[in-house]
């Protein structure tokens, strides 16, 4: 693990050093790729071109955001901006890296957030625009395109977050892997018709399901804050230190949206809104 560490090092220093003039890109690319950009941004838009895709989207993206937590705390990953410090690699192979301030957030490193959640929340959005050409056209390069986008904007994603030291590669590998795993299993099984009460239920299980763990994890003598400790340990600058990346801010928006999504789908707004769009068709 120490190797593979110490190559992602290499990795982030000829990113940095090598390719300079993509500074700005790889920045962009990780604000597009962060998982609070799928509920700002992602959701609105894909809900606007279509209601399923859109409520799939949101399901994906909270569902998936709670697993990467209980995930991260289970494998207890290390982030490269703290480690090349915590480990001593700066004395035995001195690295040109730098942080940003993007760069200290506060959970464990392992799987990728970015990498995992965007994957598996973009997944319906890509099936969805794939199926829409496959309709449209017999050529199959043209059909391949949204796939192919698909696979290169994550790509990317991973790419920016081992340029900020964020990430290792095998971290952003486990988050790419398990996202688009996560978004071809959940994408087919998201609950569209529903009762209030089941939304409800599942905000308030997800409240309970990472109370337990984080619970039975500190009963067995588990430090699950000890990434906070090396992210305002190492972090260059203490406002860079990203309080919204601890591991429960995740979980209050998770849990938020399960409920608000019920409750704005069986209020009389909503109800009232397709009544119209109904007697308009």
């Amino acid at each position: 693990m120490e190797s593979a560490m110490s190559a992602g090092i290499a990795v982030a220093e000829a990113l940095q050093n090598q390719l300079p003039w993509l500074e700005n890109v790889w920045l962009w690319v990780n604000f597009l790729g962060d998982p609070k950009s799928l509920f700002l941004f992602y959701f609105p838009a894909a809900y606007y071109a279509s209601r399923r895709v859109g409520i799939a989207v949101l399901w994906i993206s909270l569902i998936a955001e709670w697993l990467n937590l209980v995930f991260k705390w289970l494998l207890f990953g290390d982030r490269p901006f703290w480690w090349v410090h915590e480990s001593g690699y700066y004395s035995q192979a001195p690295a040109q890296v730098h942080q940003f301030p993007s760069s200290c957030e506060t959970g464990p490193g392992s799987p990728s957030g970015h990498c995992m959640i965007t994957g598996a929340a973009l997944w319906p959005i890509m099936t969805a625009i794939s199926s829409q050409m496959a309709t449209r056209t017999h050529s199959r390069w043209v059909r391949m395109i949204p796939s192919l986008a698909y696979i290169t904007f994550l790509l990317a994603v991973g790419l920016s977050r081992v340029f900020l030291l964020a990430h290792f590669p095998h971290q952003v590998l486990a988050g790419l892997i398990t996202g688009a795993v996560l978004g071809w299993l959940m994408a087919p099984q998201v609950p569209m018709e529903r009762e209030l009460s089941f939304y409800g239920l599942t905000s308030l299980a997800l409240l309970l399901g990472t109370s337990l763990i984080y619970w039975t994890l500190f009963t067995l003598g588990l430090d699950l804050s000890w990434s906070i400790s090396l992210a305002s340990k190492w972090c260059e600058r203490p406002e860079w230190v990203h309080v919204d990346t601890r591991p429960f801010a995740s979980l209050s928006r998770d849990s938020g949206s399960a409920l608000g999504l019920g409750i704005a789908l069986h209020s009389p707004c909503y109800a009232q809104a397709g009544q119209h769009s109904l007697e308009a068709l």
